[in-house]
Order: C-alpha cells, then structure tokens, then sequence
C-alpha cells in the first residue's frame, strides 16, 4: 500500500475530488488529503493552523505532494490578497520542516501571476480598476528594462510591488530549502503568463538560483502525482496539427510542444518518438496558430479531418480551445464506433491544467497494483460530461449558475453508454449526476456521480 499525504492548493473540484478520483482507479494508494472544510475557497483562506495539526496526527506517510500555497498563506487566491509581512509567514511554513525532514517531498509554490484584465475576483480589490494597467506596468518594464511611464496610484503600486516581493523572498527560501535536503521535487509554477512580466523575471532569477520553473499551477500536484508513482512508462506525443506544434497556447509563455515535453517530464515519463516504441500514445488535438476559447469568443480553425485512433493504447489532451473540449473532435469520437482512448481523456483549462492532470490518471492506471475499473469510468464520464457537456457547451447558454440538469441530458445519455456506465442489457441508467457551484460562479460546476 502506497500511502500519499496530498495538500491542494484550495477547494476546488480539479484540485480537492480530482486527486481522489485519480487515486481511487488502484486500490493500492492510500490517498490523505485534510477535510474541505478546512482547505481555503475563493472568499476564505484555509485553516492553516488545523491543516497543521491534522499533519502532525497522520500515520506514516509514504509520499508527501504538498501545495506550499495553502500551508504559507492560506491558498493560491489567499496568496495574493493576504497582508501578512514576511516573518510572519516565514514562521508559518517553518511548521512543515520538522513534519518533512527525511521523508519523500513532492512540493510546488507560485510565482505571482499577473491577470490582464480589470476583474478582482482572485485579486485584490484595485484590480477592477488598475489590473489591465499594472498587467501593462509589468509587461513594458520586463520588455524594454526600464521603469515605465504609468498613471497607477502610488500607492496602490507600491502594495503591489510589496506583495510580489513578500511571495518572491518566500520562494527564495524554498531554494535555500531544497538545498538542505528537504524537497525530492521542487517546482516554481507560473500562473496565467505571459512572454513579458515581473513574474517571468522572478522565474529566471529562481532558475539561476537553482529553481525549476513549470508553466500551469492547478495541475502540478497532479503532475507530482505522477512522478511519485514512479513507474518507466514510454509515451509517444503525436499531434493531430504537428506543423503547429510549435504556437503558444492561451495564457502560457511556451509552445504546446514544451508544454508537453515539459508535463511528461516533470511527471516521471519517457519520451520516445515512435509509436512502436511507446507503451502509451498522447494523443494532442493541438489548435491551428491561435488557441481557440468558447466563453470569450475566441474561435480557432476547427478540427475537420476523420480522427483515426493510433494502433498502441492512448490519451487524448485535447487542447484546440482553452476552457472546454473541441466539439467537432469529440462529437467524431462518441457518434463512431471509435472506442474511447484506453487511458483517458481531458479538455479543461488550460493546457498545461489538461496535460498535467490526464498525465497522472495515465501513470495510476498504468501501474495500478489493484485496478478498479469502476473508478476510472467515473472519472472519464466526469470529464466528459464538464469538459465537453458542460465548459464546450451549456456554459454558454447559461446567465448564471442554475440547475443544469435537463440541459445535461442529452450528454449523459451519450457519455454513460459510451464510458460503460449503462447497463447494456437493459440499457438503464444506473449512474445519477447532478451539479454544484462551488465558488457560486460559472466558471467552474462539480460533477458528481453517484
């Protein structure tokens, strides 16, 4: 039995029940994770000092994966609003040492991201008026290496440019820590980047001390999860665009290449680049020049050729559109005979988000000592029925969040049969999902299967 202590960054479905259904397809992991209640939301910050606590009860632990977020500050929003001076979280996190020392440490902290809109939502409250400006302030200063021109309140840059500094001397004692012996794994997340910025800067500057950078951030404990199931599997990238391999996704600053290249190595995989030579194939439905996004209404040149599935067991990371599946791709695979990829699908977020959480749910399966194949039908038909049925489609036909049921129907019918949740002698439904929002927005809806 593999015992894993897993902190997440907050409350959320892809980062609180994600984990745990990926955990639940081998019975071998033993997944601890501290209650919800105690994890930090979009208008809370965790329970540090009870995470803490529950910490220090927990039996003995195989794998550490850790979110230092949520131990420092409270949660990756709580990261960038909260007031606390340094010292103050310095003493915090100091806590961990002593719970971690000699033990297998799988960690990642933030780099600040820097949103490039006026929503503060996940901000501080000035951001609904400077965001874009202070998104521009960064942008021109890590271009050009000058201070440039800005009618941004003084003192409202000041806090910020405060509060990145606080977060940068945090990360910078993360080093000093991973060079007395107590991470295995340590990585630095850039959130919502960008080519130019003060985070990008912060991410050389951590590299040149010594840190490993990794575009995404929601995925990365997921991503460890996967370099803690440490298992040689040979996976072969193929791409349904290959000549635009090379474009850089929405909210990233890499190709969807080194997205790729840089997930399977992070999560403990070998590349190869022949399918004979794989054990698994990644499928990439990858976007044309310009990643494509629904719900903003950024559209992309639409998958339009017949999609024929590789010889070797495979993954789709369907990646055309950021927030949601590609309908054409998806439609092509449930209205054929095509049998659905052996070792998953996703299509949530951001690239870096899908990759890094269908890279884990290959490794589990792959490795899994006591496979429960209950538990993988669930989660495919769970990222189904949110990355197709509902971010590609009822997301847009819905003002605010309500109850989808009815308007779900019809990719349930669909997903059940096909996943293998539908009794197919007598072709009932035995499965019964229904959908909350948990941060009482659109952005996000819970699936859950009963």
């Amino acid at each position: 039995m593999m015992k894993v202590c897993f902190i997440p960054i907050d409350n959320r479905p892809v980062c609180y029940t994600l984990p745990k259904n990926i955990c639940a397809i081998d019975e071998d992991i033993e997944l601890f994770i501290p209650p919800r209640e105690y994890l930090g939301g979009l208008i809370k910050s965790a329970n540090v000092d009870v995470i803490f606590d529950w910490l220090n009860h927990l039996p003995h632990i195989d794998v550490f994966i850790l979110s230092l977020d949520t131990l420092a500050y409270g949660g990756l929003i709580p990261s960038r609003r909260i007031t606390d001076s340094f010292e103050e979280i310095k003493t915090r996190i100091e806590r961990l040492k002593p719970l971690i020392e000699g033990k297998k440490v799988y960690a990642f902290s933030s780099i600040m991201r820097i949103s490039n809109n006026n929503y503060n939502e996940e901000e501080k409250e000035y951001w609904n008026k400077w965001g874009k400006k202070i998104f521009e302030y960064s942008y021109n200063s890590s271009k050009y290496w000058h201070i440039p021109k800005t009618d941004i309140p003084k003192e409202i840059l000041e806090d910020y440019m405060k509060t990145r500094k606080r977060n940068f001397e945090i990360n910078k004692m993360y080093i000093d820590w991973q060079k007395e012996g107590l991470f295995d794994t340590l990585i630095f997340s850039k959130d919502d980047c960008a080519e130019f910025g003060f985070n990008v800067e912060e991410a050389k500057e951590l590299e040149n001390l010594g840190g490993k950078t990794k575009t995404g951030a929601d995925e990365i404990p997921l991503t460890l999860l996967a370099r803690a199931v440490n298992k040689d599997i040979k996976v072969c990238p193929i791409y349904t665009e290959p000549e635009y391999k090379g474009c850089i996704s929405n909210y990233e600053d890499v190709s969807i290449e080194k997205s790729v290249l840089g997930q399977l190595e992070l999560g403990g995989f070998r590349v190869v680049n022949t399918e004979k030579d794989a054990d698994i194939v990644l499928v990439v439905n990858n976007f044309v020049e310009k990643q494509g996004e629904l719900v903003m209404g950024w559209d992309t040149q639409p998958y339009n050729k017949t999609f024929i599935p590789p010889a070797k067991p495979y993954a789709i990371a369907d990646v055309r559109y950021a927030n949601g599946a590609d309908n054409g791709f998806v439609n092509q695979i449930f209205s054929s005979d095509i049998p659905l990829p052996m070792y998953g699908y996703a299509g949530w977020n951001t690239s870096a988000n899908t990759l890094g959480s269908l890279l884990a749910c290959v490794k589990v399966k792959f490795n899994a000592k006591k496979y429960n194949d209950e538990a993988y039908k669930k989660l495919q038909a769970i990222r189904y029925l949110d990355d197709w049925g509902y971010q590609a489609n009822i997301r847009e036909q819905i003002k605010e969040p309500c109850d989808i049921k009815e308007l779900m129907k019809p990719f349930e019918e669909k997903i059940f049969k096909k996943v293998g949740l539908i009794n197919p002698t007598l072709n009932v439904n035995y499965v019964y999902p229904h959908y909350i929002y948990p941060w009482n927005r659109k952005f996000e809806v819970e699936v859950m299967i009963d």
